[in-house]
């Protein structure tokens, strides 16, 4: 695995953690997904080692995403109950009184579609925020689980993928997103079409 550590090391602005936890492999991968569903800033980090260890075919890249998105939900819920529990002091604590209101403002807003947004977009976004607002703003459990799993899922199911079958070139996309606009925006619209799915079925669970 000390061939992880020198690619993650590699990539600029992954934090040096990130890149120490991808030499533990897919335990790595776990404890860096829970982080990254925290306040504490990966820079995208699960997605990166994901994609470098889906790269090196060492083992089967449904084993990596089952374990990213696993940790990814739990430190979802474990931003989620913070929030919850402390309420706004929370949030103006890790993120600031400036953009506290602007959060729970745009969560008020948005509600479930800002929730799969920020969940299932592939690179960095001020996730956490959403998770804690959900807790802050008393958004129910049962939902939050689903539209975080279901979100993160396709986020890492679709990278795990790509990483297997195109690793270096998606490697070279996320050094160079820039080059890429078009499939990136191609994958927002998917995103939104997401987003709207979830709308519709949280309805439906409200209205049964």
């Amino acid at each position: 695995m000390w061939l992880v550590s020198l690619k993650l090391q590699a990539r600029k602005g992954t934090p040096k953690y990130v890149a120490v936890l991808g030499h533990l492999g897919a335990f790595g991968l776990f404890l860096v997904a829970i982080l990254d569903s925290s306040p504490i800033p990966t820079l995208a980090g699960a997605d990166i080692l994901l994609v470098v260890l889906c790269a090196a075919h060492h083992t089967p890249w449904y084993e990596y995403a089952t374990v990213t998105i696993a940790g990814s939900v739990l430190g979802a819920y474990i931003t989620f109950r913070a929030g919850r529990r402390a309420g706004s002091a929370y949030l103006e604590k890790k993120f600031g009184k400036r953009r506290v209101a602007g959060f729970l403002k745009a969560f008020e807003r948005w509600g479930t579609a800002g929730l799969v947004f920020s969940s299932a977009i592939p690179f960095p976004s001020p996730t956490s925020a959403f998770f804690a607002a959900a807790g802050v703003l008393k958004y129910p459990v049962p939902p939050f689980l689903a539209v975080v799993t279901a979100s993160r899922a396709v986020r890492y199911v679709t990278v795990a993928l790509l990483a297997w079958y195109y690793g270096r070139h998606l490697i070279y996309v996320l050094k160079h997103p820039g080059q890429y606009a078009v499939w990136l925006l191609a994958m927002a619209v998917g995103i939104a079409v997401v987003g709207v799915l979830a709308l519709l079925v949280r309805r439906a669970i409200e209205t049964a």
